[in-house]
C-alpha cells in the first residue's frame, strides 16, 4: 500500500487483483499471476484486514475458495466445503502454526504429523454410491463445482468401483488429478512434431483435459490421480482413527494413494522431511511445490476445525518457486563448444527455486518463434532442479505494443565468421571457424575440466579463459586440447585475461572502477609467483593423463558422442587408435551406436587439426587405450546394473567404472533388463522401480560381493529374495 492510498481502496484493489487471477487460473487455465506473486498479494490482504476487520466480506478472496462456475459444465454442490490450506513460507512459520495447535490444544499431545507431498494438480472430489462411482466434480469455489464426470472415467487410476465388500455407501473421495511429468513431455513433443504449440506446464494440461467437452479428447492426454483426503462418510464401515489410517483403508479399496506421505513424531522429523523433498523436487514422476502437514488423528483435527477458508490442522509448507514472470529484456546469443550458436533471453532478475535468475535459453531460432516470445515481453521463467533456466513462453494479455521480434544475427558473435547450418535440414545454426573461434576453444577446454569428463579441478572457466584468451602481449598457451598436458609454470605466470560472464560469454564489469574486470589468475599480483591454483592444475593434469579411455573420447567434443556412446565404444574397441581406424559397419556394429555417432567420428578424424590434438596427448604421455589385459576376467559381461542412493564407500562415479571395469553397463534407468539395482541412502524412485520388476536389489555389502564375487554370489545376498 502506497502512501497515498487509504486502506479501502487498497483492499478493493487487492480483492479485485485476486478474483480475476483466480477467475483465469481456475475457469480459463491462463494464469497471469505467478504461485509467488498470488501469494504475496494475498498475504498483504490478508494482513491489511487484520489490521482493519470492517474490511472483511463474504465475497473477500481470503473467505473464499477458488472462484464461481460460470462454463458449460453442470454446476454441482458439494456434499461437504472443499476447503484451500494455509500456507508456510519458511521454517519459522510452520513454528508459528505450530505453536498455534498446541494452544489451542490445551496441553493435549498432537500425537504425529502426517506429512505428503503437495501436488501441483486440480482438485477434484469423487462421489461413490455403494462402492460404485457416480460423480466426479472439480473444487470451484469450494461450495459448487463442475460436473466432469464422464471424463473422470477416462482416467485409468481412478476405480469406477471400490474393491472388497466394506465399504460405505456413501464416500466422497478427495485428491488432485495430474500429468506426469514424463508424459507431459512426451505429449509436447508430439505436439512440436505436428507443428502445434505446446502446452505450457503439466498442472494446466492437466486442468485443460480434465475440463474437455469430448471425454475422448481427456483420453487421449493420460491423466492419473493421487488421493488426499475425504469429505462426506455415510454409512458401513466407522471412519478410521487416523488419516494414516485411512490412506491405507483406500489403497485396500484400490485407490490411487501416494507412497511418499509419512507419518513423523515432532516438528524436528517434519522439518527434515520438507528439508529431503526440496533436494529432491524432482524425484516424484509428477510435479510438486511444497508439502503439506496434518495432524494425523481425526479426533484431533474436529477438535481444531477450521477458519471460513482453511483447516487449521493443516498447513502448505510451499517451496521457492520453480516458475516465475518477469521481463525480457533482450535476447542475445552465445557460442558452445561445438559452434552451436544459441540465444538466450536477458530478463529483469527474478528470484526462481532460490537463486537469482537473470539469463535463460532459448535453444534456437525455431524456439524462439514457436513459443511466439517477443523482445519486451512478460514471460513465464521455468527452473527445475540444475536445468538451466528456461523461457516456457510469453503472458500475450500483458502485451502493450512495444514489444519487438528478434532477429538471428548471421555473424558470429566470439569470430565475425559467417554462420550457416551444418547441415541443410540442422535446426541450429553453427559458427564454422571451429579451429580459430577464440569462443568455442573456451567453451571446449572448460568443458574437458568438467567432473563429468577429465575431472580436473582447477579448469573452471576463469582459467580456461585465461589459457585460451589471455590479454596482449602475452600469446595464448592452449591453441587446441592437445596443448593442455604441454602446459608449464613459465607459460602461465604471464597470463593476465578479462574475465567473461559464463552464459554470454561477455566481458563482466568490476564494480570499482566500472570497466572490464581483469584478472591476473595464476600468478600472485604483488610478487609474481605461483597461486596455489597453479599447483593443484597441475596435480590435476598428471592425474587425468590415466583416466579411463572414454573419459578422452568426450573430451574430443565430438559431435553426438556423449558419455554413454563413449563408455559403449571404449569397452569394446578398448583404444583411441582402434575407434578411429574403425570402418561405419565395425563401428555400428558396437552395441548403442548407431549410423548418426559412427559417420561423426570418422567425419571429425579426417580434419588434420584433430588428427594434432591426439598426436600431442601421446607425445604428453597420455594414456589412450584401456591398459587392462585382454585376458582379463569380465565377471559383469553382459550385465546392466543401475546404481541409485548414495554409498559410502564409492561416489557415483567411482560406482560406475567399477561395473565397467569388469565388464558390466553401468545404466541410468530401471527396466526388465535390468541384472541388478544398488540402493544407499535416500534410494528413490528406481529403487521402486526395481520392486515392482522384480530385479534384484543390492545394498553397498552386496555390491562389494557382486564387484568381488560375481554376480552368482550377489544373487545370494540380495534384499528382495523371496
Amino acid at each position: 500500500m502506497n502512501a497515498e492510498q487509504q486502506p479501502f481502496e487498497r483492499h478493493t484493489e487487492l480483492a479485485r487483483e485476486l478474483r480475476d487471477a483466480n477467475y483465469r487460473y481456475y475457469i480459463l487455465d491462463q494464469p497471469v499471476l505467478s504461485d509467488i506473486e498470488y501469494d504475496t498479494l494475498m498475504r498483504e490482504l490478508q494482513e491489511l484486514e487484520e489490521r482493519f476487520p470492517e474490511l472483511v466480506t463474504p465475497d473477500s478472496p481470503t473467505q473464499t475458495v477458488g472462484t464461481p462456475i460460470t462454463t458449460d459444465f453442470a454446476s454441482v454442490r458439494h456434499l461437504e466445503k472443499m476447503q484451500s490450506l494455509d500456507n508456510a513460507m519458511n521454517d519459522e512459520e510452520l513454528g508459528v502454526w505450530a505453536e498455534r495447535l498446541e494452544a489451542s490444544l490445551e496441553g493435549a499431545p498432537v500425537g504425529g504429523y502426517l506429512c505428503e507431498l503437495k501436488i501441483d494438480g486440480l482438485a477434484i472430489a469423487l462421489t461413490y454410491e455403494n462402492g460404485r462411482l457416480v460423480r466426479g466434480v472439480t473444487r470451484g469455489d469450494g461450495v459448487t463445482g463442475e460436473d466432469v464426470t464422464n471424463n473422470v472415467r477416462t482416467i485409468a487410476s481412478i476405480p469406477t468401483e471400490l474393491t472388497g465388500p466394506d465399504v460405505p455407501e456413501l464416500v466422497e473421495i478427495r485428491g488432485e488429478v495430474l500429468m506426469p511429468v514424463e508424459v507431459f513431455r512426451k505429449l509436447n513433443e508430439t505436439r512440436a512434431a505436428a507443428g502445434e504449440e505446446p502446452f505450457r506446464n503439466p498442472r494446466n494440461t492437466a486442468a485443460g483435459a480434465l475440463r474437455q467437452k469430448d471425454p475422448r479428447i481427456t483420453a487421449q492426454r493420460p491423466l492419473t490421480m493421487i488421493v488426499h483426503g475425504f469429505g462426506a462418510w455415510q454409512g458401513g464401515p466407522a471412519v478410521p482413527e487416523s488419516q494414516s489410517a485411512v490412506y491405507e483403508l483406500f489403497a485396500a479399496w484400490g485407490l490411487p494413494v501416494s507412497d511418499r506421505y509419512k507419518v513423523l513424531p515432532d516438528l524436528a522429523a517434519v522439518k527434515e522431511y520438507i528439508a529431503y523433498y526440496g533436494e529432491h523436487r524432482h524425484e516424484p514422476v509428477y510435479e510438486i511445490d511444497g508439502v503439506v502437514v496434518k495432524v494425523n488423528e481425526l479426533s484431533l483435527q474436529r477438535r481444531l476445525g477450521s477458519t471460513s477458508r482453511a483447516p487449521r490442522w493443516a498447513i502448505a509448507f510451499k517451496y521457492p518457486p520453480e516458475e516465475v514472470r518477469t521481463k525480457l529484456l533482450d535476447i542475445k546469443v552465445g557460442v558452445g563448444r561445438t559452434g552451436r550458436v544459441t540465444p538466450w533471453g536477458l530478463m529483469e532478475p527474478v528470484s526462481v527455486a532460490g537463486s537469482t535468475v537473470e539469463r535463460a535459453t532459448l535453444h534456437n531460432r525455431f524456439e524462439v518463434a514457436r513459443k511466439g516470445v517477443l523482445i519486451g515481453d512478460t514471460v513465464v521463467l521455468r527452473k527445475a532442479g540444475d536445468v538451466i533456466p528456461e523461457i516456457v513462453g510469453p503472458v500475450v494479455e500483458l502485451r502493450d505494443g512495444t514489444e519487438r521480434a528478434f532477429v538471428m544475427p548471421e555473424h558470429c558473435p566470439e569470430c565475425g565468421t559467417e554462420l550457416a547450418p551444418a547441415k541443410e535440414a540442422d535446426k541450429d545454426i553453427r559458427c564454422p571457424n571451429s579451429r580459430s573461434c577464440p569462443g568455442q576453444l573456451r567453451e571446449r577446454i572448460f568443458f574437458m575440466g568438467k567432473r563429468t569428463v577429465l575431472d580436473i579441478e582447477a579448469l573452471g572457466y576463469v582459467a580456461a579463459t585465461a589459457l585460451t584468451q589471455p590479454l596482449e602481449p602475452v600469446d595464448a598457451p592452449v591453441k587446441d586440447e592437445g596443448d593442455l598436458f604441454h602446459l608449464t609454470v613459465d607459460k602461465l605466470l604471464p597470463i593476465r585475461s578479462l574475465v567473461l560472464d559464463q552464459d554470454s560469454g561477455t566481458p563482466k564489469i568490476d564494480p570499482k572502477t566500472g570497466e572490464d574486470k581483469v584478472v591476473t589468475f595464476f600468478a600472485n599480483v604483488k610478487d609474481g609467483s605461483p597461486k596455489k591454483v597453479v599447483e593443484t592444475l597441475f596435480t590435476e593434469l598428471e592425474k587425468a593423463r590415466t583416466k579411463p579411455l572414454w573419459r578422452f573420447l568426450v573430451a574430443l567434443s565430438i559431435r553426438h558422442v556423449g558419455p554413454r556412446a563413449a563408455e559403449d565404444l571404449a569397452r569394446e574397441m578398448r583404444s583411441l587408435d582402434r575407434i578411429f581406424a574403425a570402418t561405419e559397419e565395425e563401428l555400428t556394429a558396437v552395441d548403442g551406436i548407431g549410423p548418426t555417432i559412427a559417420q561423426s567420428i570418422i567425419e571429425w578424424w579426417k580434419v588434420d587439426w584433430h588428427r594434432e590434438i591426439v598426436a600431442k596427448w601421446k607425445a604428453a604421455g597420455v594414456v589412450l587405450e584401456d591398459t587392462t589385459a585382454l585376458d582379463a576376467p569380465r565377471p559383469l559381461a553382459g550385465l546392466t546394473i543401475v546404481v541409485t542412493g548414495s554409498l559410502e564407500g564409492f561416489s557415483r562415479d567411482s560406482a560406475k567404472e567399477a561395473i565397467q571395469n569388469l565388464g558390466g553397463k553401468a545404466a541410468g534407468s530401471v527396466s526388465k533388463k535390468t541384472s541388478f539395482v544398488v540402493v544407499g541412502e535416500n534410494a528413490g524412485s528406481k529403487h521402486d522401480k526395481a520392486v515392482e520388476l522384480g530385479v534384484p536389489l543390492l545394498d553397498e555389502a552386496g555390491f562389494r560381493v557382486l564387484l568381488n564375487e560375481g554376480p552368482d554370489a550377489a544373487k545370494a545376498v540380495t534384499l528382495n529374495q523371496e
